[in-house]
């Protein structure tokens, strides 16, 4: 079976801006892909672009094996010819129909007979509890209804594949909550493909089979939760993922030892072969000291953030913001003349360029 949707080399430019940056991208039938990174970093881009709203400037792109987009070959299918439903962050829903119609017009425009539109329509409002609302307006419901709307306007179709950008968005917490377990409650009973943009960290991690993060353009790691959190590939996703995100050091090479702001700190098991490196150290693994030592580094308190029995530290020193995870009676207990302690070992080492050394 081909993938649900595949990317090769595909390239995006708003006049002299490069949107997207030769994205090759495979995403497997029954995949929950999240597209995740900062705001600007390209991810809204690629989903339109995979949805035909965008054309691409070079590449080309499958759905279930079918070639619906070739700058080569000058050919581009229109988005309602992809056999894909897309959710947009602003529901998108037309004031003038009501849920009824908003839901059974996509049925109607691809000639299903009127019994089968009235079958999926029941089908779907039932799925997503919104069948005492069939009656309504969008401007008569919350916003968590219209959502439930939109989205069951994209499933009726039954399209391969489902692409949701910024979905939950303009929901409050609560309601994005419960709408996380309905979209995963909508992935299994569907067996569909879902494509999802966010910048939320949380929902990716709770809702992904597969996330890809992106920067600048282009796919810095393509993996499950778990890999990136173990296995960052680059010096970006340490420093993205992650609550609170890996430290990143940056060390240059003094002789024997490694150089950290204006002090030499003996980390073992660092390449030789480069002059400055980025070592990624996870917060848990710094500690808090009232005395110098090998690996101390005087530092300053910012402040402490409670999580849970413990708090995150940001702490000021000469090279840069650092943060650790301690106990909460060491958060309590360190006041000036305090020292961050670093491990021997580094979680991992990245050139000066970003990419993974070990």
């Amino acid at each position: 079976m081909p993938p649900a949707i595949e990317l090769s080399g595909v390239t995006k430019r708003f006049s002299d801006q490069v949107a997207l940056d030769g994205i090759d991208l495979t995403v497997d039938h029954g995949a929950f892909c999240v597209l995740l990174g900062p705001s600007g970093c390209g991810k809204s881009t690629l989903l339109r672009t995979a949805a035909g709203l965008e054309n691409p400037t070079s590449g080309a792109i499958r759905i279930a094996g079918k070639l619906v987009a070739d700058v080569a070959r000058g050919l581009h299918v229109a988005p309602g010819a992809r056999d894909l439903g897309m959710v947009f962050q602003s529901y998108a829903l037309w004031p003038h129909k009501t849920v009824r119609e908003n839901i059974t017009w996509p049925l109607r425009i691809a000639g299903l007979a009127e019994a089968e539109r009235k079958s999926r329509l029941i089908e779907v409002a039932e799925m997503l509890n919104i069948t005492p609302y069939l009656a309504r307006y969008p401007s008569e419901l919350s916003g968590g209804q219209q959502q439930r709307v939109a989205i069951a306007r994209a499933i009726a179709p039954r399209p391969s594949l489902l692409l949701f950008d910024e979905p939950l968005s303009n929901l409050d917490a609560r309601l994005r909550v419960e709408m996380r377990t309905e979209l995963l409650t909508l992935h299994r009973q569907t067996d569909s493909t879902i494509v999802y943009v966010t910048h939320d960290q949380v929902e990716a991690m709770t809702m992904a089979t597969q996330i890809v993060v992106m920067n600048e353009g282009r796919i810095e790691q393509d993996a499950a939760t778990a890999t990136l959190l173990s296995e960052p590939q680059t010096a970006f996703v340490a420093g993205f993922v992650g609550n609170p995100p890996a430290n990143l050091l940056t060390l240059r090479r003094n002789g024997t030892g490694w150089a950290l702001g204006a002090q030499t700190i003996a980390f073992h098991s660092l390449p030789l072969d480069h002059e400055t490196v980025r070592a990624m150290v996870r917060p848990a693994r710094i500690g808090l000291a009232k005395q110098p030592g090998e690996r101390r580094v005087a530092a300053r308190f910012v402040e402490a953030l409670p999580f849970g029995a413990q708090h995150f530290i940001q702490l000021e020193s000469d090279a840069g913001r650092i943060t650790a995870l301690v106990d909460d009676w060491q958060a309590r207990a360190y006041g000036s003349g305090l020292y961050v302690e670093l491990p021997a070992r580094p979680d991992a080492v990245f050139d000066s360029d970003g990419a993974r050394l070990t």
